[in-house]
């Protein structure tokens, strides 16, 4: 189903619960796997996604059209996810001295996480950076959105996109260079 005809659906109220659903269906997985990358863990993204279709549901009055469905949907999802990235680090938990160690650890005990350890470097090198770094990174290098949708995502100008991009990058260059 074309952007257009979505738009169409989720407008009319008689096929609002239709054109949701075939949202869910069209977007789900690509979602999903935006959202994983921030989180990193299976059952944290189905939660978290789970919450950004509550919270598309309950704002589909306010999507009037101007971006696309995905766009839209991104937002939401991704938002929600660095919410919980957030709620996540305020909890006094048990860490290792090293937190990007112990989320590699974590994710190669993950039983959905069937990469290699080249995979699971990488998403080490991709933990230490910061938040913003982060993100653009896993937006542009995994789901090669453009730093104009990601702009609309994030809110954040393409300019400073690109510089986040660049030294995401060469953070992500230095530690593989240098953790071998």
């Amino acid at each position: 189903m074309n952007d257009a005809e979505l738009k169409d659906m989720i407008k009319d109220p008689k096929k609002r619960r239709e054109g949701f659903e075939a949202m869910v269906r069209q977007y789900g997985e690509q979602l999903y796997w935006q959202v994983r990358r921030i989180v990193l863990l299976h059952e944290d993204a189905d939660d978290v996604l789970q919450n950004a279709f509550l919270k598309a549901w309950n704002g589909i009055d306010s999507f009037h059209g101007d971006s696309k469905v995905i766009t839209w949907l991104s937002r939401i999802a991704i938002n929600e996810a660095l919410d919980w990235v957030r709620r996540q680090k305020k909890q006094p938990t048990i860490r290792t001295n090293d937190e990007a160690l112990h989320i590699a650890n974590q994710l190669t005990a993950d039983r959905y996480f069937d990469g290699d350890m080249a995979e699971a470097r990488l998403q080490e090198a991709i933990a230490n950076l910061p938040q913003v770094q982060r993100t653009v990174f896993l937006l542009r290098y995994y789901d090669e959105m453009k730093y104009s949708e990601i702009s609309q995502i994030t809110g954040t100008s393409e300019g400073a996109l690109k510089a986040s991009y660049h030294f995401a990058v060469k953070k992500i260059t230095d530690f593989l260079r240098n953790n071998h």
